[in-house]
């Protein structure tokens, strides 16, 4: 099992970057699928959460109405959409799945990408 995690770079605040992360997962519509992040100095926290079909999706407040999680269960890719960026949402960016309930919780994930660095510069 593979996840590849690309799109993050270097971006003014008020920019938008669209990352993405492809995945070699058998029966990858069977997974839910999340990104976290985790900044200089700080724990790995959730960003966003979408269910096997693409339905449900939750948000940590902080990014809430500014990224939109997606994924495309044929070319078994997650995406997140981030737009109005922010200085403090610099961070390495990380995507992974677990192959059962939906959780926030880092530590209850099954498979990690390697992560993409998103720098926002003021």
């Amino acid at each position: 099992v593979q996840l590849q995690a690309s799109g993050g770079g270097l971006v003014q605040a008020g920019g938008s970057l669209r990352l993405s992360c492809a995945a070699s997962i058998r029966d990858f519509d069977n997974y839910i699928l999340a990104w976290f992040r985790q900044a200089p100095g700080k724990e790995r926290e959730f960003v966003a959460i979408i269910g096997r079909s693409g339905i449900g999706r939750r948000y940590t407040d902080s990014v809430r109405g500014r990224f939109t999680i997606s994924r495309d269960n044929v070319k078994n890719t997650v995406s997140l959409q981030t737009n109005s960026l922010k200085p403090e949402d610099t961070a390495v960016y990380y995507c992974a799945a677990r192959g059962s309930t939906y959780s926030e919780n880092q530590y209850e994930y099954d498979y990690w990408g390697q992560g993409t660095q998103v720098t926002v510069s003021s």
